[in-house]
Order: structure tokens, then sequence, then C-alpha cells
């Protein structure tokens, strides 16, 4: 059955299922070849040791992976797609300025994740690759996303086993070329920029995944624990993601090349080597529904800010999809033949931008208003939440431009991130820039609000 609604609050009697169905989602969107590649980072561009390179995964991995399931836990609560309520923080029109950059970050990440797809497949079916495959990738991906949210669950629950068996399949292949990992360590050295760098991209994966976290959560029943969902959430994606990671930095210093997913394999017997290769392929597929059923969300808040009556449906979203597909399908034609490049670029692009959003949604809704908010509201301006939330603009904006110096990426370094030596530090500002001045901002607007209403004349 086509899933029929969109933006809006989910009722009590459409809601169905338990917080344990959120560890296969997470799971199964990490088995991907760029999960794979994000690691390949670590010893490639990072020039890091295999040692140091699984140290700085594990720390990105497990602090970045706290915010988005902080994030996840809201979809229950609230019944709407994550993006809808950032007009609780940003206001009905100040909410645009994000929805922009977040469908930037679904689409890079859509077009970085059908490359893959294509590329993966290719090495089974060589005559896949090209636009092509990229195509037919893309079409794949659009057919479950016209389906929607119950066949993304389905689809989920029913390949964990076989997800959890490509790992382990990889593992053991990886073990038994120990000594040639052992050997192409030794030519590499722990170096900080390196260190910080690779924490940087680990932390900002699991981030990244905060624009739409609570989407696949917002039909589980409002009595949903805010525990069990943190925790399912949270294992979910850090054990999809962490061993993938190891898994991909460790396997292209056995493989030596750069990363490409044909090499990552290639140690594997042709039985093993086509079983990982499909499930990787299926993963992309898995990891490019999300990011092209979010973003599709996303636009239709977007024009529905202009609309305040509209109530889209799912030919709304579906005809959205498309869309989105068909620009995604050529800008991913566009930078594939220097992709590495224009993924380690792409990360600290959305470094800069995602941090501040996360701190202002998360602070807003577990330190000011406690999870309390009317869901009705997010779709109606003259509810509570109104135009301009000038605390939330001011705040993202800010922490942005205070972020650039310490930006450190293949096409811009900070004034500061150059004085350090490369280290980009983005991340670790931008969230304690955003916290400090939001929480500040939204007080002292507090304050002068409950001044303008003692001093208000009374009504005759």
């Amino acid at each position: 059955m086509i899933e029929d609604l969109t933006i809006q609050p989910v009722p009590e009697d459409r809601r169905k299922g338990t917080a344990r169905h959120l560890f296969p989602v997470w799971f199964g969107v990490n088995i991907m070849p760029l999960t794979l590649v994000t690691g390949v980072l670590g010893t490639t561009v990072y020039g890091l040791p295999a040692s140091w390179c699984v140290v700085a995964i594990l720390i990105g991995n497990l602090l970045g992976a706290v915010l988005m399931a902080l994030h996840s836990v809201q979809g229950s609560k609230l019944g709407v797609p994550q993006m809808i309520q950032a007009r609780a923080q940003f206001g009905m029109y100040g909410a645009l300025l994000v929805l922009a950059v977040v469908i930037l970050v679904y689409l890079g990440f859509l077009a970085s994740i059908l490359i893959l797809a294509r590329d993966t497949l290719a090495i089974l079916i060589p005559s896949f690759g090209g636009v092509f495959g990229l195509t037919m990738c893309a079409l794949v991906t659009l057919l479950v996303v016209v389906v929607g949210y119950e066949l993304i669950h389905r689809a989920n629950r029913a390949l964990l086993g076989l997800f959890g068996l490509a790992v382990i399949v990889l593992a053991v292949s990886l073990m038994t070329h120990a000594s040639a990992v052992s050997a192409g360590s030794g030519e590499l050295h722990f170096n900080t920029i390196g260190f910080m760098g690779m924490i940087s991209a680990a932390a900002i994966w699991q981030i990244a995944y905060a624009p739409y976290v609570s989407d696949y959560s917002r039909y589980l029943p409002s009595k949903t624990s805010a525990r069990p969902a943190f925790w399912y959430t949270y294992f979910g994606c850090v054990l999809g993601a962490v061993p993938m990671m190891i898994l991909g930095a460790l396997l292209v210093v056995a493989a030596g090349g750069d990363g490409a997913v044909a090499d990552l394999v290639s140690f594997l017997p042709a039985p093993f080597r086509i079983f990982v290769v499909v499930m990787l392929f299926l993963g992309a597929i898995d990891a490019a529904v999300i990011n092209l059923y979010g973003p599709s969300l996303t636009v239709l808040t977007m024009i529905q800010t202009f609309k305040p009556a509209w109530v889209p449906r799912a030919f709304a979203r579906n005809a959205v999809a498309v869309v989105l597909a068909i620009v995604t399908t050529v800008v991913a034609a566009g930078f594939a033949s220097d992709f590495l490049n224009a993924y380690l670029g792409f990360i600290t692009f959305l470094m800069t931008l995602l941090i501040p959003w996360s701190i202002i949604n998360l602070v807003d809704y577990y330190v000011i208003k406690r999870g309390v908010y009317d869901p009705a509201a997010f779709i109606d301006s003259t509810r509570g939440y109104g135009y301009v939330n000038v605390p939330a603009v001011v705040t993202y904006i800010v922490t942005f431009i205070v972020e650039l110096p310490f930006a450190s990426s293949p096409f811009f370094v900070g004034s500061v991130a150059n004085k350090l030596g490369g280290v980009d530090l983005t991340w670790a500002v931008g969230s304690v820039v955003s916290l400090v001045l939001y929480l500040g901002l939204t007080r002292v607007s507090a304050r002068r609000a409950a001044r303008h209403i003692a001093t208000a004349p009374a009504p005759a």
C-alpha cells in the first residue's frame, strides 16, 4: 500500500510498531560502499596507520551518534518529519534557510551513493557503468520511495541478517590477510591533522542522519519510551557504521589503490565476492531511498510555507521525488570522475551547516521546551511559532560565520585551521557557539517578551 501521509502529523490510530524496528533501518543504511569509502579516508587522505584510524573512527561515531539518536526520539513524540519541526525553532519563514541547506545535504549524499551503487553493481555487470547505470539505480530508488515508509521498514527487517552476514564475510576475509594490513600500515604514522580529520568525518557521518532520522520513528505510537528509541537508533547506526568504516580503512591498506570498491572486495573468493557485492549494492539502494524520501518531504514543507491550506499527499511527494531523482542523477554524472576529493569537500561543507541546526534543535527540544510542542502548529503560522524566530536564525548565521576560519578541506582552509596545520575543528567550535548563543538569545528574547506583557496597558 502506498503511503498517503506526508508532512502532516500522523494520527494516533495510524501509528504502529515498536522502537526495536529502528535498529534494522539504521544498521542497514550503513552497509553500503559509501561507509567503506569514509573509512578509506583515514588511511589514504589522512595518512593514519590502521590502529589510529580505528581509534578515530570509534571516537567520531560514538560521539556523533548521540546527536542523531537524540533527534530520533522526537519522531514518536511529535509524529511529524524531522525538518518540518524546524519551524518550531526558526519560524515558518525562518525555517526556509535551514530547509534549503538540508535539501543540498540530502542531494549531495544521494549523488555520492548513486555513484557507488552503480560502480558496485558494475563489478558483476560491467555494462552497468556510465549514465545508464546511474539512471537504473535512481529508478530502483524511486520505486521504493513511491511506496514509502512501510516498505522501507519491512525491507530493512528482511535484509538485516544478510547485511550482518556480509559484514562478517568481509571481516573474516580481512583477517586472512592480516599480514598485508600490517605491512601497509608500516609506512603510515600518526598525525594530529589526520586524526582530527577522521574523527570529524566519522562524527559528521552520524550527524548527517539527523535531518531525517525522526522520519522513520514518526509512525511509532506516541507512548513509545524515549530510552529504547534512543538506544535502538544509536546502536543500529554505530554497529552498522563502525565495522564498515574500519573494514574500509584496513582493506585499502591491504589491497592498495585508492579505495575503489572493486579493490576492497578483491580478496574475497568468487562466490563470497558476489554475495558481498550484491549486499553492498542493496545497502546503497537502501541508503539512496532515505536520501530521496527525506528531501521530497522537505520540498513539500517549503512549498506548504506559501500555501498554508495545502495538504500534500502521495502524488505530490512522488512528483517531487521524480524531479529530485532526475536532478541528482545529472549531478552525479558530473562529479563521478573526481569522487574522493568531491566527497571530502562535501563532508566539510556538511560540518559547517549541520552542526548549528542540530544543536539549536536539540537545545530547543530538550532544554527550552522540554519536548512540549503543538504539532498542528507546525503547518499553521498563526498557532504559536510565528514567521521568523530571530534567536534561531541569528544563531545559525553567526555560528556558520564563526566556523569558517576553523574549516579545512581540499577546496578551502580557514585562517585558524591553517595556523593549526590544517586541523578541522568546525564540529567542536560550532557545537559550543550555537549552544551558548541560542540559549542566551532565547532567554533575552523571553525576558523582553515578559517585560512587554507586564507593561502593556490593561484592556478596557
